[in-house]
């Protein structure tokens, strides 16, 4: 047998291994020189694949998003796409870093984030997507340290946890020190992703009575990439575009109505 084949018998072995396929194994001397065994193996191979990231994909909540292949460049009056594409290309996980997207409402914020979120889900990450409103809320009803200690485990394990709409509603005290305590327990361990439309200066507003938004704010940016987006909501541009639509067509009906009813008269 030539080094060749031995290593792919060797490494077929393994993957057989890690499947766990033990019948298979069992009669391995037997089995390994089958034509059907690399196949075999590379087909369950797939389909384990296909359903952990459907399992991983119901648990990370993250929704239906539209694609960055869909995504309009133009629209934002500033936006970096080489950062973006970084960001989707996972760089910042393998860094331990977070990745914070700062812009207005409607902007496409949480779009990029849920991509984001995708591309860790395809890599075999575990991901966990929710509101900040959600998390803060979620926490804040525990009663007592064990249930407290229990639920933050929800937003500590997964490896990505993406942290959406940060800055819409303000918190109070407790919220905002159980936020810190979950970016404190994931610092430089796993990435946050985080969307908010409130500048860093503006988060006292975001959290005015906490004593942590200085702290807060300096465990999320310590290892991280801002993404800084600027321009008006591509939201409200579709809702014009769809109006105007709808105006454009009602106005056609009603020439066509008023041909027709032109040529009956006649």
């Amino acid at each position: 047998m030539s080094q060749e084949v031995a290593m792919s018998a060797a490494d077929l072995e393994k993957r057989a291994r890690n499947l766990g396929l033990y019948g298979v194994l069992d009669h391995w001397d037997e089995m390994r020189g089958h034509d059907l065994i690399p196949r075999l193996i590379e087909i369950e191979e797939q389909e384990r694949k296909r359903r952990s990231l459907e399992r991983r994909l119901k648990r990370s909540k993250i929704g239906a998003f539209k694609s960055m292949a869909d995504f309009d460049w133009g629209w934002p009056a500033k936006i970096d796409r080489q950062q973006v594409e970084d960001a989707l290309a996972l760089d910042f996980c393998r860094d331990h870093a977070n990745v914070i997207l700062v812009g207005p409402n409607g902007i496409g914020k949480t779009t990029i984030a849920r991509n984001i979120a995708h591309e860790a889900l395809r890599e075999g990450m575990t991901v966990l997507s929710i509101k900040a409103s959600e998390l803060v809320s979620d926490l804040a009803i525990q009663e007592g340290s064990i249930a407290l200690q229990r639920r933050l485990r929800r937003y500590v394990n997964p490896e990505l946890l993406v942290i959406d709409e940060l800055g819409y509603l303000s918190y109070d005290d407790r919220q905002g020190d159980l936020l810190f305590e979950v970016v404190s327990r994931r610092q430089e361990q796993k990435p946050i992703v985080l969307t908010t439309n409130k500048p860093f200066a503006e988060w006292g507003e975001v959290f005015p009575n906490s004593s942590c938004v200085t702290a807060l704010i300096d465990r999320l940016v310590h290892k991280a990439e801002i993404i800084s987006i600027e321009g008006e909501s591509y939201r409200v541009k579709e809702a014009k575009d769809r109006t105007a639509k709808q105006a454009s067509a009602r106005r056609e009906r009603n020439t066509q109505a008023t041909k027709k009813a032109k040529r009956a008269a006649t």
